[in-house]
């Protein structure tokens, strides 16, 4: 008869909406794993997470955490400029880590946690670009590999969001939102993003002063794969991510319907999703416990500290791109170190995702 593992004790650093989702997630939904400590200056924020998850202790700092508790794991959902003082720590502490994207807010930071992983015996960085979770996009991966279409040779893709939050800035377009499909396109097209463009059409009067939306960024793979992302946040209807995908003979679509379609009175509808909680939620729950049992092997299964230091080039440029109109290239500074030559997961990009 086999006995299960210990529970893995985890902190979550970060108690605003994601952190408090995952306190939430592991302590009603996830199996093998409890929030021990949440770790958040605003002891407000961190009270009501502790609410979630009976038993927690708060702490202010995630130093104090190290040392007032056992912990095995920590998930890190605070912006991304907080995540290397959080990040570097718990690699000492030989902890399995979560970190919600971006890995770091620079690309020298980024660099600097990857060479920093690499001096522990395997990876133990997991990067939360859940969308390598979620089903439509892990269907769209295998058509591609598949060819049943004949070649990718484009992508459609659209990231909408009702409303910004306050000092919502415009490289945040790509930084916070564009990250995602700056990951997800590499992971589709089994290749790295070499430029980066910005086309910025009439603005939406809707945005708040200052932040000129909606955005187009244009992204070119290795063998001349296009992808067109359009990032709009401020359209108000509510949370929307779609792509299609133009095969040599067919086009594959995702992401417009979440919910049922109902045609009555002479109309055709249906509901939009509020939120990336309720959009994605599924993707995250199954990110989480795949993370946790992954932990319990002393693995990673999803992407690493290195996918999340390409994203974080392939941000950089898109930023360029917007300030300078142009068409930017993109520099990787290293190639892959074997350090990353892990398994392959579904929820793995490509070993040919490298400079």
């Amino acid at each position: 008869m086999s006995v299960s593992p210990a529970p893995l004790r985890v902190a979550v650093v970060g108690a605003g909406a994601m952190g408090a989702d995952h306190v939430r997630r592991i302590t009603t939904r996830i199996s093998g794993a409890e929030v021990t400590a949440i770790v958040d200056p605003d002891t407000g924020r961190a009270t009501a997470a502790a609410e979630l998850a009976p038993g927690s202790v708060t702490f202010a700092s995630f130093e104090e955490a190290l040392e007032a508790v056992e912990l095995d794991a920590v998930i890190i959902a605070t912006p991304g400029f907080l995540h290397e003082p959080v990040i570097l720590p718990a690699l000492d502490a030989g902890l399995a880590i979560l970190s919600e994207k971006p890995l770091s807010d620079t690309v020298e930071s980024s660099l600097r946690i990857v060479e920093a992983e690499q001096k522990l015996a395997r990876p133990h960085i997991q990067v939360g670009f859940m969308r390598r979770f979620d089903a439509g996009y892990l269907q769209l991966r295998e058509l591609v590999e598949r060819g049943d279409n004949g070649a990718l040779l484009a992508l459609h893709c659209a990231h909408r969001n009702p409303s910004t939050p306050p000092n919502y800035s415009e490289s945040a377009l790509i930084t916070d939102s564009v990250i995602h499909e700056i990951d997800i396109v590499p992971f589709l097209t089994g290749e790295p993003i070499v430029s980066v463009e910005v086309k910025k059409p009439r603005r939406n009067s809707l945005a708040p002063d200052g932040l000129v939306e909606p955005q187009f960024v244009l992204f070119e793979t290795a063998s001349g794969t296009l992808a067109i992302v359009e990032i709009s946040v401020n359209i108000q209807f509510g949370y929307q991510v779609t792509t299609d995908a133009v095969f040599e003979s067919g086009v594959a679509s995702i992401g417009r319907a979440e919910t049922i379609q109902i045609a009555s009175a002479g109309q055709i509808g249906q509901s939009v999703t509020p939120s990336f909680k309720e959009r994605f939620g599924l993707a995250y729950d199954t990110e989480i416990q795949r993370w946790v049992d992954a932990a319990h092997r002393g693995e990673i299964d999803g992407p690493s500290a290195w996918d999340g230091y390409l994203a974080s080039v392939v941000a950089d440029a898109g930023v360029l791109a917007q300030q300078s109109g142009k068409k930017e290239p993109v520099t990787y500074a290293i190639e892959k170190p074997a350090f990353y030559e892990t398994r392959q997961s579904l929820a793995t990009a490509p070993s040919s995702a490298t400079a």
